[in-house]
């Protein structure tokens, strides 16, 4: 029974990656609307572009908690670290972002994370705050950028307890199902510890 309890929590750090644009935040989201459906409290954070007409102008932050919304990254911004054409809102990212994760961390059974990339990695608070999650016995379920080399993200992917997921065309509507699954038996055998 211990050996079986092991198992299921051994991967407990699912980390979904992909090509710009595959759908690898909308995984993640459907993967926390069906955790919730079903009674699991999860937090975090979640990054999403923000558009104005055909144009995308930056990214938006949002506390899966309690619905708070800043700015990540905007076109906009007048300081603040450059990633292409966006600067990278730190205040917003610290004190949505961080907090979320963090807060996660301590109140919710499960811990989502979108994204640990370039923009997201210029907050030490972010960097802790991530630490922190995988540190932790929870299952995370987190969007990793998949060309980033930050030691962050090379300590996450390298984790034993860590799964890696390649978020494509083919496997997008199917992944969230699996995701679920995977948290709710880490959080099953949890229970049985």
């Amino acid at each position: 029974m211990v050996k079986l309890v092991q198992k299921l929590l051994h991967k407990r750090v699912l980390l979904m990656t992909g090509a710009p644009g595959v759908g690898k935040t909308t995984v993640l989201i459907n993967t926390v609307e069906a955790l919730k459906a079903e009674g699991v409290s999860v937090g975090g954070m979640i990054s999403r572009e923000a558009r104005e007409g055909n144009a995308r102008v930056g990214f938006e932050i949002l506390d899966l908690t309690n619905g708070k919304r800043g700015w990540l990254a905007n076109v906009n911004q007048k300081d603040g670290p450059q990633v292409g054409k966006y600067r990278v809102n730190l205040q917003d990212l610290e004190n949505i972002g961080a907090k979320a994760v963090m807060e996660a961390v301590e109140k919710c059974s499960v811990v989502a994370i979108d994204e640990i990339g370039p923009m997201e990695l210029y907050s030490h608070k972010f960097k802790q705050a991530v630490k922190q999650a995988l540190l932790d016995q929870k299952p995370v379920l987190a969007v990793v950028h998949a060309k980033a080399k930050d030691p962050l993200i090379q300590e996450a992917r390298q984790r034993e307890d860590a799964e890696i997921f390649i978020v494509t065309l083919a496997n997008r509507e199917a992944l969230p199902e699996k995701l679920r699954m995977q948290a709710q038996l880490v959080l099953q055998a949890q229970q049985v510890m």
